[in-house]
């Protein structure tokens, strides 16, 4: 059900299970539940929340419709502006087998690219000419694969060239924007991303490793507001069992 991109003539690759599952789903109800309790809190009526994979990540390719409706989308893989159809929006492989992505579409970012990689003025002044772009790729390509990953990163790192290292997960939680965001956290022995969005005046509980006592339902009842009265019901009715 998912329409991966990439290259043109290349395999498709899957996307993870990010956007069927947690953009098509996972988001996609929460946002529905947060919309009915909205709506609960001004009409005192409640919904019942149809929210479907497929529907989910579908909406998410809404802009892309859009430009294909306007006939600014081609619906062949690789060939568009944000599928690696244009040099300056791809990555690139460095002289060490990494690479670097590359994402500079307003002429401001792609000037500063071009100066910085640098790039001959022929491509530098026809970014958006297409005839050009397969000799641009050509030529970013081959510049590119002249040093390894991180001397590209320092270069750019302090510039709007709009260009990052493509960084492994573990990698990603020590690079230093990460850091100072406190993008990672540790529950015992787990580090794991921090809880998202954050909040100016509340503080999410970080998840952890549930104990014996946890796992138990009457501790899961309770959690949910429960009564001790209306739990201990539960258990003397034989409905209920902590063994």
């Amino acid at each position: 059900m998912l329409h991966a991109i990439g290259h043109a003539g290349g395999r498709p690759v899957t996307p993870l299970n990010l956007v069927a599952d947690y953009g098509g789903g996972a988001m996609m109800l929460i946002a529905g539940v947060l919309a009915a309790l909205f709506q609960r809190s001004r009409t005192g009526k409640g919904e019942v929340i149809d929210a479907a994979m497929v529907d989910g990540a579908s909406m998410l390719a809404v802009p892309l419709h859009a430009l294909m409706a306007a006939g600014l989308w081609s619906d062949k893989r690789g060939a568009n502006l944000l599928d690696s159809g244009a040099p300056f929006y791809d990555t690139y492989e460095t002289s060490d087998g990494r690479h670097i992505a590359i994402g500079c579409l307003e002429p401001q970012f792609f000037a500063e690219f071009a100066r910085l990689l640098p790039l001959d003025e022929c491509f530098a002044s026809g970014q958006y000419d297409k005839a050009l772009w397969p000799p641009m790729r050509a030529a970013i390509a081959d510049r590119i694969r002249q040093k390894p990953r991180d001397d590209w990163d320092r270069l750019f790192a302090q510039t709007d060239a709009c260009v990052a290292p493509v960084l492994s997960l573990q990698e990603a939680k020590h690079h230093p924007h990460n850091r100072a965001r406190n993008a990672s956290v540790t529950a015992g022995a787990f580090e794991r991303p921090a809880p998202a969005p954050r909040f100016s005046s509340s503080q999410p509980t970080l998840a952890t490793m549930p104990g014996d006592e946890d796992l138990l339902p009457s501790t899961t009842l309770a959690s949910f507001g429960f009564a001790k009265a209306e739990i201990d019901d539960l258990v003397k009715s034989g409905l209920l069992t902590d063994n």
